[in-house]
Protein backbone atom coordinates (compact mmCIF):
# COMPACT_ATOMS: atom_id res chain seq x y z
CA UNK A 1 0.00 0.00 0.00
CA UNK A 2 1.60 3.31 -1.13
CA UNK A 3 -1.21 5.45 -0.10
CA UNK A 4 0.13 9.23 1.07
CA UNK A 5 -1.01 9.82 4.78
CA UNK A 6 -0.66 13.51 6.08
CA UNK A 7 1.97 14.07 8.39
CA UNK A 8 -0.15 15.21 10.91
CA UNK A 9 -1.63 12.00 10.86
CA UNK A 10 0.89 9.73 11.02
CA UNK A 11 3.62 12.47 13.01
CA UNK A 12 5.67 10.94 15.36
CA UNK A 13 5.45 13.84 18.04
CA UNK A 14 1.62 14.00 17.73
CA UNK A 15 1.51 9.81 18.07
CA UNK A 16 3.82 10.06 21.03
CA UNK A 17 2.50 12.97 23.09
CA UNK A 18 -1.05 12.22 22.18
CA UNK A 19 -0.35 9.05 23.74
CA UNK A 20 1.31 10.02 26.66
CA UNK A 21 -1.40 11.81 27.58
CA UNK A 22 -4.17 9.55 27.02
CA UNK A 23 -2.27 7.23 29.03
CA UNK A 24 -1.72 9.44 32.05
CA UNK A 25 -4.92 10.43 32.13
CA UNK A 26 -6.32 6.34 32.18
CA UNK A 27 -3.67 6.19 35.13
CA UNK A 28 -4.59 9.14 36.87
CA UNK A 29 -8.39 7.44 36.81
CA UNK A 30 -6.98 4.40 37.96
CA UNK A 31 -4.78 5.89 40.94
CA UNK A 32 -7.68 7.97 41.72
CA UNK A 33 -10.29 5.47 41.97
CA UNK A 34 -7.70 3.50 44.64
CA UNK A 35 -7.25 6.40 46.48
CA UNK A 36 -8.97 7.93 49.46
CA UNK A 37 -10.41 10.33 46.90
CA UNK A 38 -12.42 7.51 45.37
CA UNK A 39 -15.69 8.37 46.87
CA UNK A 40 -14.52 12.10 45.62
CA UNK A 41 -14.08 10.88 42.12
CA UNK A 42 -17.71 8.82 41.80
CA UNK A 43 -19.65 11.49 43.36
CA UNK A 44 -17.85 14.09 40.56
CA UNK A 45 -18.61 12.25 37.88
CA UNK A 46 -22.81 11.70 39.45
CA UNK A 47 -22.70 15.35 39.85
CA UNK A 48 -25.59 16.97 37.77
CA UNK A 49 -24.96 19.83 35.34
CA UNK A 50 -27.92 21.32 33.34
CA UNK A 51 -27.91 24.19 30.63
CA UNK A 52 -31.04 25.96 30.41
CA UNK A 53 -32.82 28.26 27.46
CA UNK A 54 -36.12 29.89 29.15
CA UNK A 55 -38.02 26.86 29.06
CA UNK A 56 -35.96 23.96 27.24
CA UNK A 57 -33.43 22.67 29.06
CA UNK A 58 -30.93 19.59 28.90
CA UNK A 59 -29.84 17.91 32.72
CA UNK A 60 -27.39 15.54 32.80
CA UNK A 61 -24.69 13.99 35.01
CA UNK A 62 -20.85 14.98 34.61
CA UNK A 63 -20.25 11.40 33.11
CA UNK A 64 -23.09 11.44 30.28
CA UNK A 65 -22.28 15.18 29.65
CA UNK A 66 -18.79 14.14 28.49
CA UNK A 67 -19.89 10.90 26.70
CA UNK A 68 -22.91 12.49 25.57
CA UNK A 69 -21.36 16.03 24.73
CA UNK A 70 -17.67 15.72 24.39
CA UNK A 71 -17.62 12.85 22.85
CA UNK A 72 -19.98 14.21 19.55
CA UNK A 73 -17.01 16.33 18.76
CA UNK A 74 -14.42 13.49 18.88
CA UNK A 75 -16.98 11.82 16.54
CA UNK A 76 -16.72 15.26 14.34
CA UNK A 77 -12.84 14.40 14.31
CA UNK A 78 -13.84 10.96 13.22
CA UNK A 79 -16.13 12.18 10.57
CA UNK A 80 -13.59 14.82 9.38
CA UNK A 81 -11.08 11.88 8.58
CA UNK A 82 -13.28 9.07 7.28
CA UNK A 83 -14.71 11.95 4.84
CA UNK A 84 -11.14 12.83 4.13
CA UNK A 85 -9.72 9.41 3.66
CA UNK A 86 -12.57 8.31 1.29
CA UNK A 87 -12.58 11.35 -0.84
CA UNK A 88 -8.56 11.24 -1.46
CA UNK A 89 -6.74 9.34 0.73
CA UNK A 90 -5.79 6.58 1.48
CA UNK A 91 -9.42 5.06 0.93
CA UNK A 92 -9.98 7.04 -1.99
CA UNK A 93 -9.51 3.69 -4.40
CA UNK A 94 -10.71 0.65 -4.59
CA UNK A 95 -6.34 -0.89 -4.92
CA UNK A 96 -5.34 1.34 -1.50
CA UNK A 97 -8.37 0.44 0.33
CA UNK A 98 -8.57 -3.21 0.00
CA UNK A 99 -6.48 -4.27 2.18
CA UNK A 100 -7.30 -1.90 5.40
CA UNK A 101 -11.09 -2.47 4.55
CA UNK A 102 -10.36 -6.33 4.40
CA UNK A 103 -8.13 -6.49 7.27
CA UNK A 104 -10.40 -4.15 9.55
CA UNK A 105 -13.08 -6.55 8.58
CA UNK A 106 -11.72 -9.51 9.80
CA UNK A 107 -10.57 -7.44 12.70
CA UNK A 108 -14.32 -6.53 13.60
CA UNK A 109 -16.21 -9.43 13.42
CA UNK A 110 -13.49 -11.95 14.72
CA UNK A 111 -13.02 -10.30 18.28
CA UNK A 112 -17.58 -10.06 18.66
CA UNK A 113 -17.13 -13.35 17.38
CA UNK A 114 -15.21 -14.56 20.15
CA UNK A 115 -16.76 -12.48 22.96
CA UNK A 116 -20.25 -13.82 21.62
CA UNK A 117 -18.62 -17.54 22.25
CA UNK A 118 -16.87 -16.64 25.69
CA UNK A 119 -20.59 -15.28 26.99
CA UNK A 120 -23.03 -17.38 24.78
CA UNK A 121 -26.36 -17.71 26.95
CA UNK A 122 -25.97 -14.85 28.70
CA UNK A 123 -28.44 -12.43 27.00
CA UNK A 124 -27.24 -9.22 28.79
CA UNK A 125 -23.90 -10.17 28.40
CA UNK A 126 -24.18 -10.50 24.76
CA UNK A 127 -24.60 -6.55 24.77
CA UNK A 128 -21.04 -5.94 24.97
CA UNK A 129 -20.43 -8.13 21.70
CA UNK A 130 -18.32 -5.08 19.60
CA UNK A 131 -16.78 -3.74 22.52
CA UNK A 132 -13.49 -5.67 21.77
CA UNK A 133 -14.10 -4.77 17.91
CA UNK A 134 -12.61 -1.36 17.25
CA UNK A 135 -8.97 0.30 17.66
CA UNK A 136 -7.74 3.43 19.69
CA UNK A 137 -6.03 4.81 17.19
CA UNK A 138 -4.29 7.02 19.30
CA UNK A 139 -2.82 4.75 21.52
CA UNK A 140 -1.54 2.56 18.68
CA UNK A 141 0.15 5.74 17.12
CA UNK A 142 1.58 6.67 20.45
CA UNK A 143 3.16 3.03 20.36
CA UNK A 144 4.46 3.40 16.91
CA UNK A 145 6.16 6.41 17.70
CA UNK A 146 7.77 4.89 20.59
CA UNK A 147 9.10 2.57 18.62
CA UNK A 148 10.51 4.68 16.02
CA UNK A 149 11.51 3.53 13.05
CA UNK A 150 11.50 -0.01 13.90
CA UNK A 151 7.70 0.17 12.10
CA UNK A 152 7.53 1.42 8.40
CA UNK A 153 5.53 4.56 7.87
CA UNK A 154 3.74 2.21 5.38
CA UNK A 155 2.85 -0.25 8.50
CA UNK A 156 1.84 3.32 10.48
CA UNK A 157 -0.35 4.75 6.83
CA UNK A 158 -2.35 0.87 7.16
CA UNK A 159 -2.91 1.06 10.88
CA UNK A 160 -4.42 4.64 10.38
CA UNK A 161 -6.60 3.28 7.57
CA UNK A 162 -7.66 -0.02 9.59
CA UNK A 163 -8.49 2.24 12.50
CA UNK A 164 -10.50 4.58 10.66
CA UNK A 165 -12.93 1.63 8.98
CA UNK A 166 -12.86 0.50 12.38
CA UNK A 167 -14.52 3.99 13.46
CA UNK A 168 -16.88 3.74 10.58
CA UNK A 169 -18.03 0.37 11.31
CA UNK A 170 -18.52 1.27 14.97
CA UNK A 171 -20.25 4.07 14.38
CA UNK A 172 -22.80 1.86 11.79
CA UNK A 173 -22.94 -0.53 14.81
CA UNK A 174 -23.71 2.07 17.16
CA UNK A 175 -26.29 3.78 15.53
CA UNK A 176 -28.60 -0.06 14.79
CA UNK A 177 -27.57 -1.93 18.08
CA UNK A 178 -27.20 0.64 20.54
CA UNK A 179 -30.21 2.62 19.70
CA UNK A 180 -33.20 3.23 22.60
CA UNK A 181 -36.65 3.40 22.35
CA UNK A 182 -37.13 6.10 19.67
CA UNK A 183 -39.21 9.06 19.61
CA UNK A 184 -40.24 9.89 16.18
CA UNK A 185 -40.83 13.49 16.45
CA UNK A 186 -37.55 14.10 17.92
CA UNK A 187 -35.87 11.77 14.97
CA UNK A 188 -37.80 13.41 12.27
CA UNK A 189 -36.27 16.96 13.63
CA UNK A 190 -33.12 15.41 13.49
CA UNK A 191 -33.17 14.28 9.88
CA UNK A 192 -34.26 17.89 9.02
CA UNK A 193 -30.81 18.98 11.22
CA UNK A 194 -29.63 16.28 8.41
CA UNK A 195 -31.04 17.62 6.00
CA UNK A 196 -29.89 21.55 6.55
CA UNK A 197 -26.35 20.12 6.94
CA UNK A 198 -26.79 18.02 3.74
CA UNK A 199 -28.01 21.63 1.82
CA UNK A 200 -25.42 23.61 3.57
CA UNK A 201 -22.57 21.13 1.91
CA UNK A 202 -24.59 21.19 -1.62
CA UNK A 203 -24.85 25.18 -1.13
CA UNK A 204 -20.65 24.78 -0.97
CA UNK A 205 -21.36 26.96 2.38
CA UNK A 206 -17.88 28.46 4.00
CA UNK A 207 -19.01 29.66 7.08
CA UNK A 208 -18.11 27.07 10.62
CA UNK A 209 -21.27 28.87 12.27
CA UNK A 210 -23.73 27.58 10.10
CA UNK A 211 -23.06 24.03 10.49
CA UNK A 212 -22.16 24.61 13.92
CA UNK A 213 -25.49 26.04 14.77
CA UNK A 214 -27.28 23.53 12.23
CA UNK A 215 -25.12 20.59 14.27
CA UNK A 216 -25.89 21.77 17.64
CA UNK A 217 -30.23 21.67 16.46
CA UNK A 218 -29.30 18.03 15.03
CA UNK A 219 -27.59 16.92 18.58
CA UNK A 220 -30.32 17.72 20.57
CA UNK A 221 -33.28 16.10 18.35
CA UNK A 222 -30.87 13.00 18.05
CA UNK A 223 -29.84 13.26 21.96
CA UNK A 224 -34.05 13.52 22.44
CA UNK A 225 -34.93 10.40 19.58
CA UNK A 226 -33.26 7.46 21.54
CA UNK A 227 -30.36 7.36 18.75
CA UNK A 228 -26.99 8.07 20.27
CA UNK A 229 -25.91 11.79 20.29
CA UNK A 230 -22.52 11.36 19.09
CA UNK A 231 -23.72 10.25 16.00
CA UNK A 232 -24.69 14.03 15.10
CA UNK A 233 -20.84 14.82 15.59
CA UNK A 234 -20.61 12.19 12.17
CA UNK A 235 -23.11 13.93 10.75
CA UNK A 236 -21.43 17.46 10.69
CA UNK A 237 -18.21 16.30 10.16
CA UNK A 238 -19.29 14.28 6.73
CA UNK A 239 -21.12 17.43 5.22
CA UNK A 240 -17.93 19.91 5.92
CA UNK A 241 -17.08 20.77 1.90
CA UNK A 242 -13.40 19.47 0.69
CA UNK A 243 -13.18 21.94 -1.80
CA UNK A 244 -11.21 24.69 -2.00
CA UNK A 245 -11.32 28.15 -1.58
CA UNK A 246 -8.88 30.84 -1.59
CA UNK A 247 -5.89 28.13 -0.92
CA UNK A 248 -8.06 26.58 2.12
CA UNK A 249 -10.73 23.92 2.35
CA UNK A 250 -13.66 23.88 5.39
CA UNK A 251 -13.00 20.22 5.53
CA UNK A 252 -9.54 20.73 6.49
CA UNK A 253 -8.96 24.10 8.37
CA UNK A 254 -11.96 22.28 10.92
CA UNK A 255 -10.04 19.12 11.36
CA UNK A 256 -6.47 20.80 12.00
CA UNK A 257 -8.22 23.21 14.59
CA UNK A 258 -10.36 20.30 15.99
CA UNK A 259 -7.44 18.18 16.50
CA UNK A 260 -5.40 19.05 19.12
CA UNK A 261 -8.15 19.74 21.39
CA UNK A 262 -9.61 15.94 20.55
CA UNK A 263 -6.53 14.71 21.40
CA UNK A 264 -4.88 16.64 24.64
CA UNK A 265 -7.97 17.48 26.12
CA UNK A 266 -11.42 15.09 24.77
CA UNK A 267 -10.10 11.94 24.57
CA UNK A 268 -8.08 12.37 27.90
CA UNK A 269 -11.14 13.75 29.33
CA UNK A 270 -13.33 10.65 28.03
CA UNK A 271 -10.13 8.68 29.69
CA UNK A 272 -9.85 9.76 33.09
CA UNK A 273 -14.07 9.80 33.74
CA UNK A 274 -13.97 5.93 31.92
CA UNK A 275 -11.24 3.92 33.48
CA UNK A 276 -10.98 4.56 36.86
CA UNK A 277 -11.72 1.45 38.42
CA UNK A 278 -10.86 0.26 41.70
CA UNK A 279 -8.57 -2.75 42.33
CA UNK A 280 -9.78 -3.40 46.02
CA UNK A 281 -10.21 -6.74 46.34
CA UNK A 282 -9.34 -8.04 42.67
CA UNK A 283 -8.39 -11.38 41.91
CA UNK A 284 -7.63 -13.39 38.68
CA UNK A 285 -11.69 -14.56 39.37
CA UNK A 286 -12.59 -11.14 38.19
CA UNK A 287 -10.40 -10.98 34.89
CA UNK A 288 -11.83 -14.63 34.03
CA UNK A 289 -15.26 -13.53 34.60
CA UNK A 290 -17.35 -14.01 31.51
CA UNK A 291 -17.32 -10.62 30.44
CA UNK A 292 -13.93 -9.33 31.11
CA UNK A 293 -12.71 -12.62 29.44
CA UNK A 294 -14.70 -12.01 26.43
CA UNK A 295 -13.22 -8.71 26.01
CA UNK A 296 -9.09 -9.99 26.81
CA UNK A 297 -9.79 -13.25 24.55
CA UNK A 298 -11.56 -10.55 21.81
CA UNK A 299 -8.94 -7.64 21.92
CA UNK A 300 -5.61 -9.61 22.28
CA UNK A 301 -6.37 -12.86 20.44
CA UNK A 302 -9.34 -11.97 18.50
CA UNK A 303 -7.83 -9.19 16.57
CA UNK A 304 -4.46 -10.14 16.04
CA UNK A 305 -5.68 -13.15 13.95
CA UNK A 306 -9.32 -11.13 12.52
CA UNK A 307 -6.56 -8.78 10.86
CA UNK A 308 -3.41 -10.88 10.69
CA UNK A 309 -5.68 -13.73 8.90
CA UNK A 310 -7.64 -11.27 6.01
CA UNK A 311 -4.73 -9.19 5.55
CA UNK A 312 -2.61 -12.44 4.34
CA UNK A 313 -5.81 -13.86 2.83
CA UNK A 314 -6.40 -10.83 0.90
CA UNK A 315 -2.54 -10.65 -0.19
CA UNK A 316 -1.91 -14.62 -0.80
CA UNK A 317 -5.67 -14.12 -3.81
CA UNK A 318 -4.08 -10.87 -4.81
CA UNK A 319 -6.75 -8.80 -3.75
CA UNK A 320 -4.16 -6.03 -1.76
CA UNK A 321 -0.31 -6.04 -1.80
CA UNK A 322 1.95 -6.12 0.82
CA UNK A 323 2.51 -2.60 2.46
CA UNK A 324 6.14 -1.26 0.79
CA UNK A 325 8.89 -2.06 2.84
CA UNK A 326 8.03 -4.18 5.36
CA UNK A 327 7.58 -7.86 6.44
CA UNK A 328 4.84 -10.56 7.38
CA UNK A 329 6.40 -10.71 10.84
CA UNK A 330 5.79 -6.80 10.87
CA UNK A 331 2.43 -7.21 9.39
CA UNK A 332 1.84 -9.65 12.24
CA UNK A 333 3.17 -7.12 15.19
CA UNK A 334 1.20 -4.55 13.49
CA UNK A 335 -1.82 -6.87 13.88
CA UNK A 336 -0.99 -7.50 17.27
CA UNK A 337 -0.97 -3.84 18.06
CA UNK A 338 -4.33 -3.54 16.80
CA UNK A 339 -5.80 -5.03 19.78
CA UNK A 340 -5.42 -1.81 21.94
CA UNK A 341 -9.07 -0.66 22.31
CA UNK A 342 -9.10 2.07 25.17
CA UNK A 343 -11.22 4.70 24.10
CA UNK A 344 -14.13 3.23 21.51
CA UNK A 345 -14.46 -0.05 23.49
CA UNK A 346 -14.64 1.56 26.97
CA UNK A 347 -17.13 4.38 25.08
CA UNK A 348 -19.38 1.17 23.80
CA UNK A 349 -19.13 -0.28 27.17
CA UNK A 350 -21.07 2.55 28.07
CA UNK A 351 -24.31 2.02 25.77
CA UNK A 352 -24.16 -2.19 26.21
CA UNK A 353 -24.37 -1.66 29.82
CA UNK A 354 -25.54 0.86 32.81
CA UNK A 355 -24.77 -1.17 35.85
CA UNK A 356 -21.57 0.09 37.40
CA UNK A 357 -20.67 -3.78 38.53
CA UNK A 358 -20.74 -4.69 34.99
CA UNK A 359 -18.72 -1.53 33.72
CA UNK A 360 -15.90 -2.09 35.95
CA UNK A 361 -15.69 -5.57 34.22
CA UNK A 362 -15.67 -3.48 31.18
CA UNK A 363 -13.16 -1.28 32.34
CA UNK A 364 -10.89 -4.37 33.86
CA UNK A 365 -10.86 -6.14 30.40
CA UNK A 366 -10.02 -3.15 28.10
CA UNK A 367 -7.57 -2.23 30.46
CA UNK A 368 -5.46 -5.39 30.47
CA UNK A 369 -6.29 -6.34 26.88
CA UNK A 370 -4.84 -2.96 25.47
CA UNK A 371 -1.79 -3.31 27.97
CA UNK A 372 -1.15 -6.82 26.99
CA UNK A 373 -1.45 -6.07 23.27
CA UNK A 374 0.71 -3.17 23.32
CA UNK A 375 3.32 -4.68 25.44
CA UNK A 376 3.55 -7.74 22.81
CA UNK A 377 3.31 -5.38 20.16
CA UNK A 378 6.61 -3.50 21.29
CA UNK A 379 8.26 -6.80 22.17
CA UNK A 380 7.93 -8.24 18.43
CA UNK A 381 8.53 -5.09 16.81
CA UNK A 382 12.06 -4.95 18.96
CA UNK A 383 12.87 -8.80 18.18
CA UNK A 384 12.40 -8.07 14.79
CA UNK A 385 14.07 -5.36 14.80
CA UNK A 386 17.21 -6.97 16.51
CA UNK A 387 16.72 -10.02 13.20
CA UNK A 388 17.31 -7.48 10.76
CA UNK A 389 14.40 -9.47 8.98
CA UNK A 390 14.46 -8.19 5.37
CA UNK A 391 11.29 -6.85 3.60
CA UNK A 392 9.25 -9.31 2.00
CA UNK A 393 9.06 -9.08 -1.75
CA UNK A 394 5.55 -7.05 -2.84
Amino acid sequence: MTAKVPASDVSDNTGLYGGAVLGLSAVAALVVANSPFGADYEALLRMTGEVRIGSIGLSKTIDHWINDGLMAVFFLLVGLEIKREVMEGALASAKQAALPVIAAFGGFVTPAAIYAAVNWGDAAALRGWAIPAATDIAFALGVCAMLGRKVPASLKAFLLALAIIDDLMAIVVIAIFYTADLSVLALALGGLGVAALALLNFLDVRRPSFYLIAGLFTWVCVLKSGVHATLAGVAVGLAMPLSRHNGHRLLEDTEHALRPWVIFAIVPIFAFANAGVSLHGLSISNLTAPIPLGIIAGLFIGKQLGVFTASMIAIRLGLAAMPEGTTTAKLYAMAILTGIGFTMSLFIGTLAFDDETVLKQVRLGVLAASLLSGIAAAVMFSVIAKSGEAPASP
